[in-house]
């Protein structure tokens, strides 16, 4: 589609925010929002026709792209049939998707739970965790976000938990691997990796292994950084919990439906846990839906026991036909295979070269469609480009470092000091060289910030 400058309409549109939506994450004097007039497969664009290459997948969930006509078809297809229906009832689409995701989730994860999103997948399962084992505290990483709702935020690792933890939720954070900052003075993924599971199981001991009742992981951390654990550590992990009698949870919100170049990233390490949160690429985002995938033996505990939680609108059908197309889509047109061959052989070795020529490039990490650029000012110190949750002058350098990508079409994931490569699963090659290329100008200006 070739965008139509009309500008007026944007700016009634732009006028209609400002005057009444209040944006989240944000001091709402402060932000201006871009006022979007469409979008395509792996493009937006704006009402004064400026094309922008999406290397964010909106908030990492559009695995598909925008507007996929099958996906589209199948929500006026269920609307048209059944428009929404109460949770309590068995209704065909919600029957279908739980019936796919259940065919592709890991072990006997076969009872699916749904939601209308991520953060209550989190609460959900935290609950059944709980409830199952009939302890108190959850353990959950540094460096990580599992949403907004008040036990998810609680149980996050980064600074949006900090205005909101109550210090009373039952949550104890602890350090996983991430070699480059190393909290264990490791020096090689081995040692970080046997490190790191000493630290978990002595944050077991001294919290009482029989007041546990989940750690929460993220399979691979999203926003926090993409960093892809070391090999035996989720395995480590999961005897951890085997032997405390501990759920194990994998919160596969972003990584999972491909983005890691499998169906879920748990896959690359043939681990199973107990549960498994997902949401985001489960339908690309078309219509909220999240949901948790349930172990046997969690399910057996409430066969005759009931569960105390509830949505609305678990399973919605307008949400579960665009999964029911998402999931079929991706089967027919190899999307996930796409994305595994797309980051090897194009994101993988092209991040990996622009490392060797900008300054301001600390470290390349990912899989898939999956990628982060560790941004710094001095690679031999690692000092980040902009401190631990900057904001203001503070951050400008990153601020500049974005306004140069977009400047040149390429609307960038950008979280801290890092810069995340994160398109489409389906991309095409020439997309993510033609977003490769803007990358490559963008990294010059942040390389004006090195030492």
């Amino acid at each position: 589609m070739t965008p139509q400058p009309n500008p007026q309409v944007g700016a009634a549109v732009k006028a209609a925010d400002r005057a009444h939506v209040f944006h989240s994450w944000s001091a709402q004097e402060l932000i201006d929002p871009l006022a979007v007039a469409g979008a395509e497969g792996s493009y937006f664009w704006d009402y004064e026709g400026k094309r922008y290459l999406d290397f964010t997948s909106g908030l990492v969930f559009t695995n598909i792209g925008y507007q996929h006509p099958k996906v589209v078809a199948a929500i006026q297809e269920q609307a048209a049939s059944l428009s929404t229906f109460a949770p309590a009832f068995a209704v065909e689409a919600r029957s279908e998707a739980a019936r796919l995701i259940a065919e592709r989730t890991p072990g006997d994860l076969d009872k699916i739970f749904f939601t209308n999103g991520g953060a209550e997948a989190v609460e959900n399962a935290t609950r059944m965790a709980r409830l199952h084992t009939d302890r108190p505290k959850v353990l959950s990483a540094y460096r990580s976000y599992h949403g907004a709702t008040s036990t998810a935020i609680n149980l996050t690792g980064d600074p949006r938990r900090w205005p909101s933890d109550s210090a009373a939720a039952g949550v104890v954070h602890f350090w996983a691997p991430f070699l480059y900052r190393s909290p264990f003075y490791s020096d090689d993924e081995q040692q970080e990796c046997e490190r790191a599971l000493q630290h978990l199981e002595d944050t077991i001991a001294f919290e009482g292994p029989a007041t546990v009742a989940a750690v929460i992981l993220e399979t691979v951390p999203g926003t926090a950084g993409i960093m892809t654990p070391p090999a035996g550590y989720l395995a480590g992990v999961r005897e951890i919990c085997d032997r405390y009698g501990i759920v194990f949870v994998l919160d596969e919100v972003m990584a999972g439906f491909g983005r890691t170049g499998k169906w879920f990233a748990a896959d690359h390490f043939g681990v199973t846990p107990d549960l498994m949160t997902f949401a985001k690429g489960v339908n690309s985002g078309y219509v909220p839906l999240g949901g948790v995938a349930i172990s046997g033996a969690i399910a057996e505990t409430f066969a005759r026991r009931p569960y105390p939680g509830g949505l609305t609108y678990s399973g919605h059908p307008l949400a579960c036909a665009a999964a029911v197309a998402t999931i079929n889509v991706m089967e027919e047109e190899g999307i996930v295979d796409q994305a595994a061959a797309i980051g090897e052989n194009v994101l993988g070795p092209a991040l990996r070269e622009l490392a060797e020529r900008h300054p301001s490039v600390g470290e390349v990490r990912g899989t898939g469609v999956f990628w982060a650029l560790e941004l710094v000012k001095n690679r031999e110190t690692r000092e980040p480009l902009v401190p631990y949750n900057a904001a203001g002058e503070a951050n400008a350098p990153m601020a500049a470092f974005g306004a140069a990508a977009k400047a040149r079409g390429l609307w960038p994931f950008i979280n801290m000091n890092r810069t995340h490569v994160v398109p489409p699963c389906n991309i095409s090659e020439a997309e993510a060289k033609e977003g490769l290329a803007a990358l490559d100008e963008a990294l010059s200006v942040a390389d004006e910030h090195t030492a």
